[in-house]
């Protein structure tokens, strides 16, 4: 990495795709690689606007970092242009990357806790590095929970890891409709809260997925007991430029590209209960 890089990029750096996997229909994870200079060090739930040459560029969130290499690992579903062509790209490709943006998941405070981590579709993406910490430091943290939805089983992502996950890890998955093969549970992801493995109040959670999801999952945590500040959500609003001057993602006084898109549920909740006009 050049040592001159200490602050977020504002151009985009090249890399390339040397890892493309297809986890569904729409979705594909990417492992990038910077062509010359990396970009500074990110941390689990930051992202990077990244850019498709002659299309456009979109904010994505981490999946995978490596510890010691410049790589990056993005999970991309194919929903507009620019995703899209992201979701095209092959091993050899090469994007724009800048970054790295916004506030990550503050797992350090979750240190002799039991973690929780809720997810529901896409929105375990940015929860994967933050697993995966949790599952490389077990003396630090108590027993760790994951809680998986999807809407149906084909849109389950990291299937083959997610089993792994299991041998050290509680993990429940549930589908909102399931399909002929399909023998988990049915059902919305906070039906899995009622099998806490886990003291309300001894608990640090992690949320993210679409928002009416991480309103249910955050409000009957605090309603069990769990402490709002104890309870860290990923927000998500149309960024643009990734550096708080466009103020396309603004959410009340909070810009998320600059000051989240990770907050915990005692500033988000005020902040989400103001109805757009």
């Amino acid at each position: 990495m050049n040592p001159a890089a200490a602050r977020p990029s504002s151009r985009p750096f090249p890399y390339r795709v040397v890892r493309r996997a297809r986890e569904t229909a729409d979705v594909a994870t990417f492992e990038l690689s910077p062509v010359g200079d990396a970009l500074p060090p990110f941390r689990p739930g930051q992202f990077a606007m990244v850019y498709a040459f002659g299309v456009g560029e979109i904010p994505v969130s981490v999946s995978g970092l490596d510890d010691g290499e410049p790589t990056l690992v993005h999970t991309v579903r194919a929903v507009g242009a620019v995703s899209r062509a992201l979701y095209g790209l092959r091993v050899g490709d090469t994007v724009g990357v800048r970054g790295p943006y916004g506030v990550g998941w503050d797992l350090a405070s979750a240190a002799g806790l039991d973690v929780l981590v809720v997810a529901g579709g896409i929105g375990l993406a940015p929860l994967r590095p933050l697993i995966l910490d949790g599952l490389a430091q077990p003396g630090r943290y108590g027993r760790l929970t994951v809680l998986i939805g999807a809407r149906t089983p084909s849109d389950l992502l990291y299937r083959a890891q997610t089993r792994a996950w299991g041998a050290e890890a509680h993990i429940d998955v549930t589908v909102d409709h399931p399909e002929p093969d399909w023998r988990g549970d049915v059902g919305v992801v906070t039906r899995l809260l009622s099998r806490g493995t886990w003291s309300p109040s001894r608990v640090c959670a992690f949320v993210c997925g679409p928002e009416p999801m991480i309103h249910a999952v955050a409000g009957e945590l605090v309603r069990a007991g769990t402490p709002p500040h104890r309870v860290q959500v990923s927000l998500e609003r149309n960024m643009r430029c990734g550096e708080g001057f466009c103020g396309h993602c603004q959410l009340g006084s909070v810009l998320l590209c600059r000051d989240g898109p990770v907050t915990d549920w005692g500033r988000a909740e005020p902040l989400l209960a103001v109805k757009e006009l």
